[in-house]
């Protein structure tokens, strides 16, 4: 009776945590919006944007590989296992965690420092490239306060505090909005000057962020002091945990870091196979396939680990296969409609989002076509999240390591052999297939952990899910094709997705709930936590 009182308790909270983490982000998500729509119009989509999105793409990435991703990722499991056998000592680990992080991070900084300096200073005099390596340096200190603001995310997490870390990047959008529009419109500085009030706003942005924190960890009764408990059994437990993760869990990370290396490597004035904007195309592709990947996908991915972790730290393999074929099936419940979505509204979203300023209107085919493919992966990219921090919960982060190495391998070939017939969209193309490749990887990985199957329930979920999708793309391809006659500029788009968005998620859920979808109790309340 516990158990089963326990797990209802687990799910509750699961179902609550994803609905707060989900609608912070979506508020973030249109900051970000806001945000994207700023550089758009100041920068446009050329060598500047260029220049500023492969300076932001170190630090971020870095929150990524040892804040989200492997530290994080490796502390969640083995932080709740401290909590269930002894409380006292998972304080210490907290701090050790933290205050090697720290050094660690601010170490990395001061190298990463004299080489950015020692490389423009000697071998780079290009302008675009130079700009690009001074934005870098200035924003280079914005990692350590990132991956701190990461890593006490995952402390609240296991504390099943949700709010403070989901509020962490509205607060990073509003500096750079601040930032981008102060130094625009009210100083009226040229945008190659625009770029350094911007870059020195993000860092004002890592100070508050990790101020933000603070409540919700004495909340929690967490106090952060500097230790160096480096031999305990449970630190050496993340070390060895951390490594593999920072593959498993990033390899979508590492696969559009490698599309922007390619992109600049291969860009060039006759555009064969890809023109200078390449990068930043991507960049603005990315931004909007990420929209429902960050509101939905992260957000379920991030409510759920603490509760499979928790499963794990028990022994409860049985709570913990329902809770990951839970996890599966809510990701492709959000995926598969979001995809065709995008399909539907692609060039009118680019347009409406994007299509002012700086940015051309010759530029918004190509975003939206490179968008379209982007969202083929979607479903990939939701999975991955679920399937690796199931592995992670048990502790063995050698599986997603493994499938990362392949996928990353398998997106370089791709990526070399599709941009000569697709250009940039190419680049788009091969991450999503590889999302699906590693994805097919951790499934029979896990499968082969449980007795029972995964992916018990599947099937019919997946064919009511298809259902209610395609019910929602013909209502809302005759919204559009009634709509096919209006001028093609920027606020008739804007009036295309007023008609088309509402309708198309209205009919999903009416559809979905004509089905008896559960996983529609995700979205809205409802008695039933577990069928």
């Amino acid at each position: 009776m516990y158990a089963i009182v326990h797990r209802r308790y687990d799910i509750g909270n699961m179902i609550k945590g994803f609905r707060q983490i989900a609608s912070l982000t979506a508020v973030s998500r249109v900051f970000g919006m806001v945000r994207d729509m700023a550089f758009a119009h100041f920068f446009g989509a050329g060598w500047l944007m260029t220049a500023w999105t492969m300076a932001f793409t170190v630090p971020n990435l870095a929150r990524r590989l040892f804040g989200e991703g492997a530290a994080s990722a490796s502390f969640i499991p083995v932080y709740s296992e401290e909590l269930h056998n002894n409380p006292q000592q998972a304080k210490k680990l907290v701090n050790t965690v933290v205050t090697v992080l720290f050094v660690i991070l601010a170490v990395t900084v001061l190298i990463g420092e004299g080489l950015i300096w020692g490389y423009s200073g000697f071998f780079e005099s290009r302008t675009g490239p130079l700009l690009g390596l001074r934005l870098c340096s200035i924003m280079l200190p914005y990692m350590i306060s990132i991956c701190i603001v990461a890593m006490l995310a995952g402390i609240l997490n296991v504390h099943r505090h949700f709010a403070s870390p989901a509020a962490a990047p509205i607060v990073l959008n509003i500096f750079i909005i601040t930032g981008i529009v102060f130094s625009g419109r009210a100083l009226k500085i040229e945008a190659e000057q625009q770029v350094f009030f911007v870059a020195a706003a993000v860092l004002l942005a890592g100070i508050a962020q990790i101020a933000i924190q603070i409540p919700s960890l004495r909340a929690s009764g967490v106090s952060i002091r500097p230790a160096w408990d480096v031999h305990s059994k449970a630190f050496k437990k993340i070390i060895i945990l951390m490594g593999p993760m920072i593959l498993g869990l990033t390899v979508t990370q590492i696969n559009t870091f490698a599309d922007y290396i390619i992109a600049l490597s291969f860009m060039n004035e006759r555009g064969d196979p890809l023109s200078f904007g390449a990068p930043s195309y991507l960049y603005y592709a990315q931004r909007l396939y990420q929209f429902p990947l960050g509101v939905l996908g992260i957000s379920l991915a991030t409510a759920i680990y603490p509760v499979m972790s928790s499963d794990a730290a028990r022994k409860n393999f049985d709570s913990l296969r329902r809770t990951i074929a839970r996890g599966i099936k809510a990701s492709i419940f959000i995926a598969i409609p979001a995809t065709a979505g995008i399909f539907l509204v692609a060039g009118p979203l680019v347009s409406a989002v994007f299509e002012h300023g700086e940015f051309e209107s010759t530029d918004t085919p190509i975003v939206a076509w490179t968008l379209s493919l982007y969202a083929l992966g979607l479903s990939g990219f939701f999975m991955q999240q679920i399937t690796t921090r199931a592995l992670y919960s048990m502790q063995d982060s050698s599986r997603p390591a493994q499938s990362a190495v392949i996928a990353v391998g398998v997106n370089v070939v791709l990526n070399l052999t599709l941009i000569w017939s697709l250009g940039t969209a190419g680049l788009a193309l091969s991450t999503a297939i590889c999302s699906y490749l590693q994805v097919v990887i951790l499934v029979l990985a896990l499968r082969r952990r449980f007795e029972n199957s995964i992916l018990d329930g599947l099937w019919p979920t997946l064919a009511k899910i298809i259902v209610a999708t395609a019910g929602m793309c013909l209502v809302s391809g005759t919204i559009a094709y009634l709509m096919w006659g209006l001028p093609q500029s920027r606020w008739y788009n804007v009036l295309r997705l007023a008609a088309i968005v509402p309708s198309a998620a209205g009919v999903y859920i009416a559809a979905a709930k004509l089905l008896h979808i559960e996983m529609l109790s995700l979205l809205f309340s409802g008695k039933k936590h577990e069928k």
